[in-house]
């Protein structure tokens, strides 16, 4: 072998093994967010926001910590852009996660463990702290190569989207800090794909969690009662159950999306007198409830279907009533995903670049933070470059393979810069 060569393999293997190290440091970077306790009901904000802003440091981003709602930190990190007079960009993710059944995971669910076919395992995987540590490799790349953004673009980390996001992206938008940003678009989280194609959301189905709630007489339990409280609940289940049959139906027969259906899911039956054995058998109980998860799709009559809750549901007239613990009123807000916004086709071609495809946009099946943006009139994308993997979103074993990680920053890193560069002053905030 020549010393020219041989010189020109030492080199490639340098290079490779350079790669590999910096692969190791971007996964192990990962692993340590994944290993913050953030999950509820007590998350340790704290600590996620430390570890954040140690790599917004790293990067010479700007920082800002505010605390809209006290022990409720929420980090702002900036790049700043040559051109501030253009919208910026703001990729948003939430810092907590939800709860888990430890016994039921192959590994636990905070050590994000790696297995031997380079799948990590913990809480926040796909939901969504692999999204926040994304965007901050994406710039750690471009960075690295030397780009500059023209456009601003904007880190925000928030804490209680797993609860409603009240306390956190909902105060966020309602801050004179948020206006004062001049926004163009949002990137919000998505959900995995199992296909070779990207998942891309432009609205979400509104959220009703509310309470159904029965009343009857009291009396023995070996008494043969009209109207008793369980009774009523349990018709009223029925009815529930035999509605969510039939959208189901709609989406096991194929052609309807999982976004296009009322789900209908329950929480929580509550009922019974307790004993300090468990409960009291012989005694009928003057009350029964039962909690419900509803999401209903833009495309839905959601009057109507407040109609049928009322009057068919939970009447009144079998002594039952409903109580909404969170409900959202006015029209659905829709971010154009087609050639009349140019958000979208950056975002295409963005992802395309990358070697991606996107899908056919959709209708985000639950909640997020993306609503409270869309709602103050800024255009915003659900998108998690995860493909190939199944959505284990609040699942057992939700995991997140190390190649589908680092290459969902290469996606990022496209998109980003597509964003950051657009310098087209005509921001598209026109909601369908």
């Amino acid at each position: 072998m020549s010393r020219l060569l041989l010189a020109q393999v030492v080199l490639a293997l340098c290079i490779l093994s350079a790669a590999a190290d910096d692969g190791e440091a971007i996964v192990s970077r990962f692993q340590e967010y994944l290993r913050i306790d953030t999950v509820q009901p007590k998350p340790d904000y704290y600590k996620a926001v430390d570890f954040l802003n140690s790599q917004a440091k790293s990067l010479s981003l700007e920082s800002q910590t505010n605390e809209f709602v006290k022990g409720k930190p929420h980090l702002l990190l900036k790049w700043v852009g040559s051109d501030p007079t253009l919208p910026a960009i703001l990729l948003n993710s939430h810092t907590d996660v939800v709860p888990f059944e430890e016994s039921k995971w192959t590994h636990h669910p905070l050590h994000a463990h790696m297995d031997n076919q380079g799948d990590i395992y913990a809480r926040g995987s796909q939901d969504m702290k692999c999204v926040g540590m994304q965007y901050l490799e994406a710039i750690r790349k471009l960075q690295a190569s030397g780009f500059h953004p023209v456009r601003s673009v904007y880190l925000s980390f928030v804490p209680d989207e797993e609860i409603g996001g009240h306390d956190g992206a909902e105060k966020f938008v309602e801050s004179h800090l948020f206006k004062s940003l001049n926004v163009g678009i949002v990137l919000d989280e998505g959900l995995p794909s199992p296909s070779k194609s990207y998942r891309v959301f432009y609205g979400e189905r509104s959220p009703w969690w509310l309470v159904i709630k029965a009343k009857g007489p009291p009396g023995h339990g070996a008494k043969l009662y009209d109207n008793s409280a369980i009774e009523n609940l349990l018709k009223s289940i029925e009815s529930i159950r035999l509605f969510r049959a039939s959208q189901f139906d709609l989406l096991k027969a194929g052609g309807t999306a999982e976004g296009d259906v009322v789900s209908v899911n329950m929480a929580f039956l509550k009922a019974g007198t307790p004993s300090p054995t468990g409960f009291v058998m012989n005694l009928q109980p003057s009350e029964a409830e039962a909690g419900f998860d509803i999401r209903i799709p833009p495309s839905v009559d959601s009057e109507a279907l407040e109609r049928r809750l009322v009057e068919e549901w939970a009447p009144a007239a079998r002594n039952m009533s409903v109580e909404f613990k969170q409900k959202h009123s006015g029209e659905p807000l829709l971010t154009a995903a087609d050639d009349s916004n140019p958000w979208w086709r950056l975002l295409e071609n963005a992802v395309k670049e990358a070697g991606g495809k996107t899908s056919k946009p959709e209708i985000f099946p639950a909640s997020t933070d993306a609503r409270y943006f869309r709602m103050a009139g800024v255009p915003a994308f659900g998108f998690s470059p995860i493909s190939n993997t199944p959505s284990l979103l609040h699942d057992h074993n939700e995991y997140l393979s190390r190649a589908e990680y680092l290459k969902g920053i290469d996606v990022y890193v496209s998109i980003i810069k597509a964003y950051a560069s657009y310098e087209i002053k005509s921001d598209s905030r026109d909601e369908l």
